[in-house]
């Protein structure tokens, strides 16, 4: 069959090369799992050679979805929120979605813009992460009537639906690790952020009266090796060495990498000295010298769970009657290596 020029191709050439009907294309284009795997490969070749590109603002206005999820992270400076939007991209492909991705920088405010300009594209679900927002931002969404999905906590009011795990008891899971090691006074290092905060009221309720009072040292939002490096500096550099803490917790792993490398460099023996736990178990934690003791939370299983919870409310060809699940809580881990 001769292909007609680019510009002028339509799903009826496609559906001609494919030998399939347009419905067919179409549900290729907007529902992939839905279709055979022979076909849907028919498909995508013919696609591919013609190089058709779907109109999906008509898609979007004859079924009144955008075929669009808009999702909010604090950044995308460092790997920490990168596996969960890897799992989210890929589910909601397999449903027919795509993502359009917003970064805060850790702001309600700048959060609050971008929910209004997604809302404004006509997005067909949210998801964010955290679950403390402005209180504008709480009221669009409430009013916006979109499944909205939080990562990263576990509320007890979400705003609609969840996929976490709780910073409160990841902290206090912790704290009673460490205490149970023997370690007296406690540091906390992270930014001021509000899961950030809750791993720090964990790791304070987990000490409690047996234990000195955790030192709090609050760091700029998103701090990555660097900060980690300002944080040992600082402690070993200070005029109270008698008071020096036995055992830091770190918000994050690229934190701790950075003191492991600022504990090398001074000297200091770890954990002999000073004992130092990681949050979230990137990559490198595993791989550091000493290796990094660390919290492991399911980064990616969090953005395949939140596409999962969008889909179900999204989808049309739910059973009568069946419940949707509202609220997943993942879990986390403990991973105890050398360094603590």
């Amino acid at each position: 069959m001769p292909i007609a020029h680019k510009n002028s191709i339509r799903l009826k050439d496609v559906a001609e090369l494919a030998g399939v009907n347009m419905m067919t294309v179409s549900r290729v284009i907007n529902q992939p799992n839905k279709v055979a795997e022979a076909t849907r490969d028919k498909v995508l070749a013919a696609i591919k050679k013609t190089g058709y590109v779907p109109n999906l603002m008509a898609g979007s206005l004859a079924s009144s979805k955008s075929r669009i999820v808009g999702c909010i992270v604090p950044t995308i400076d460092n790997s920490i929120f990168a596996e969960t939007v890897r799992g989210l991209t890929e589910n909601l492909a397999q449903g027919g979605y795509q993502l359009l991705l917003g970064q805060s920088n850790y702001d309600n405010a700048v959060e609050d813009q971008l929910v209004a300009t997604f809302l404004g594209r006509k997005v067909d679900g949210l998801v964010l992460t955290g679950s403390v927002h402005s209180a504008m931002t709480t009221k669009r969404l409430r009013l916006a009537k979109v499944p909205v999905v939080e990562t990263w906590d576990l509320p007890e009011k979400p705003i609609d639906m969840v996929a976490g795990f709780s910073n409160f008891e990841a902290g206090k899971a912790v704290g009673k690790y460490l205490f149970e090691q023997g370690h007296k006074l406690i540091c906390f290092a992270g930014s001021e952020d509000a899961r950030s905060s809750a791993r720090l009221a964990g790791l304070q309720a987990a000490c409690g009266k047996k234990a000195e009072k955790p030192i709090s040292i609050r760091l700029a939002a998103g701090a990555s090796f660097a900060g980690g490096r300002q944080v040992i500096a600082d402690l070993a550099q200070t005029s109270l060495q008698k008071h020096m803490p036995s055992a830091i917790f770190f918000g994050n792993d690229a934190l701790a990498a950075g003191a492991l490398m600022e504990c090398l460099a001074r000297g200091i023996k770890v954990p002999e000295q000073l004992a130092i736990m990681g949050f979230a178990d990137l990559d490198i934690a595993a791989n550091l010298e000493p290796a990094l003791s660390t919290v492991r939370v399911p980064t990616r299983q969090m953005g395949q769970a939140a596409a999962g919870l969008l889909l179900a409310r999204l989808s049309t060809e739910r059973p009568a009657g069946k419940a949707l699940v509202k609220i997943q809580d993942l879990g986390f881990e403990l991973v105890l290596r050398k360094s603590a």
